[in-house]
């Protein structure tokens, strides 16, 4: 069973105008992750933009992903669906092509309620037999996961960790504690919303499922390293260090803002896909002026 703990990097998935995944593209975002030995890779999350991928591309990154790590670095697959067969038809492809688990978020158009979520998860979990990660992303989904849904959903087979949105730093210390006092032990917490995870960390949450080390895993990694050798002021310092990215990715949206990294330092050449635009020039200019000051590795 897969641990989900430490830093778990989310790479943007380079695709062509039709929605042709391009993989090679992948393969150069993905090599520095595996060499700079980050915990494990978030494929085809929310910075993947899973949605908007076919059944079939979807395979073919989780097949080229999963090649290409090799089983060094566990690959957590996006499998989110509207419809609970194909959810599990998702999952059972990941599964087959060598992901670790899946990443599932309860995506709607119909607002849902606990107990069709529930279901939801639980059939996905029973059919597919891949460990779930529950996608925790009311911003984007509009449902949000009570510590009584979480609760519930951990003690079902299978289904082995949350990642939770990290969006008010004052609350997290209270929110890890409601959450560990109503999970199994060994169930994994993590977080999300980059600015605010280094304090999650330090309030006790395990994994940081990060958008900013898709492009820059060391600098990440460090954090996660300060944190898990009880050097508080460390990790803090090199939180403070990043806050122009930060900004950044609340001022134009995280996604937008890696897709302009990736290809302002070269490492592949991609657009997000349609409807979404890229970033306008200005902005552009903006993230290559806060890259420059800050050096990041």
């Amino acid at each position: 069973m897969v641990n989900l703990k430490g830093l778990s990097a989310f790479p943007i998935t380079p695709s062509s105008r039709d929605g042709q995944v391009d993989a090679g593209a992948l393969r150069a975002l993905l090599e520095p992750l595996i060499a700079a030995k980050v915990d494990s890779i978030g494929l085809l999350g929310s910075t993947g933009s899973y949605p908007y991928f076919s059944r079939d591309e979807r395979r073919r990154a989780v097949q080229a992903a999963a090649a290409l790590a090799d089983g060094k670095t566990p690959i957590l697959v996006g499998i989110g669906a509207l419809r609970t067969d194909d959810t599990v038809r998702l999952a059972q492809d990941a599964r087959d092509a060598g992901a670790a688990a899946g990443l599932l978020a309860a995506v709607s158009y119909t607002p849902l309620t606990d107990d069709e979520v529930f279901e939801h998860f639980q059939t996905v979990a029973r059919e597919s037999k891949l460990p779930i990660c529950i996608y925790d992303n009311p911003g984007t989904t509009h449902f949000r996961f009570t510590p009584a849904l979480i609760s519930r959903l951990s003690h079902v087979e299978g289904i082995i960790a949350v990642k939770s949105p990290a969006l008010d730093a004052s609350a997290l210390a209270g929110h890890v504690a409601e959450l560990r006092a109503v999970v199994p032990g060994g169930f994994s917490l993590g977080y999300s919303a980059d600015w605010n995870c280094t304090e999650a960390l330090l309030a006790g949450g395990e994994t940081w499922y990060s958008v900013l080390a898709g492009v820059f895993p060391k600098v990440c990694l460090d954090i996660v390293r300060a944190v898990a050798s009880g050097d508080a002021a460390r990790a803090r310092q090199l939180d403070a260090r990043l806050q122009p990215v930060w900004q950044l990715l609340k001022t134009f949206s995280s996604l937008r803002v890696v897709y302009a990294i990736a290809n302002l330092r070269g490492i592949c050449a991609a657009e997000p896909p349609r409807p979404i635009l890229p970033l306008p020039p200005d902005a552009q200019k903006k993230v290559g002026e806060v890259l420059a000051a800050m050096d990041i590795g």
